[in-house]
């Protein structure tokens, strides 16, 4: 395997991140929910006004993960009014952080949360957040790994049906 390079995405990646945005939610997640739900979240998620909104606020930051010329991976991360709940001028939110299944197991995802660790130091915040799915067995070992543990729960709606996601955080040196 390439090395993988991690860069900060700018506007003009806003195809790249829509692309993987779709592609690696619908990997992770196709086989659990009906495709009517899928389809409506994707749809609503990852429409063109949407990213581009997200990519133009200066509280959140996207980061694509590189092997040569093909994104393997990205992460978005919210600040301040960017967060999608806690909103702690002390917290950096992990709101995503998604890797292509091809890339599973090559530390591609733990090259993305170190950024997010990196750019939570740049920012001086005391802790890193995010909610993942409690079904998702693959991202709770990952982030217990990473020193992550569970403060709360909340929904998460995906279509139609409400599910519910672990909220976990890491206190940081």
């Amino acid at each position: 395997m390439a090395s993988i390079i991690i860069n900060k995405a700018v506007s003009e990646d806003l195809e790249i991140i829509q692309n993987l945005g779709i592609q690696t939610f619908s990997e992770t997640f196709s086989a659990d929910n009906s495709e009517e739900a899928m389809k409506k979240y994707l749809e609503e998620s990852f429409n063109t006004e949407k990213i581009k909104s997200e990519l133009n606020n200066p509280d959140s930051q996207f980061y694509i993960a590189w092997e040569e010329d093909e994104p393997v991976g990205y992460l978005k991360v919210n600040s301040g009014k960017a967060q999608t709940e806690l909103q702690d001028e002390k917290s950096l939110e992990i709101e995503r952080i998604y890797v292509k299944k091809s890339h599973h197991g090559k530390k591609v995802g733990q090259l993305l949360y170190d950024q997010a660790v990196e750019t939570a130091g740049n920012l001086n915040k005391s802790y890193l957040w995010l909610g993942v799915w409690e079904e998702n067995l693959r991202a709770l070992h990952f982030y217990k790994k990473n020193g992550f543990v569970e403060f709360d729960k909340h929904i998460f709606r995906l279509g139609e049906e409400e599910q519910t996601d672990l909220m976990m955080k890491k206190i940081l040196d």
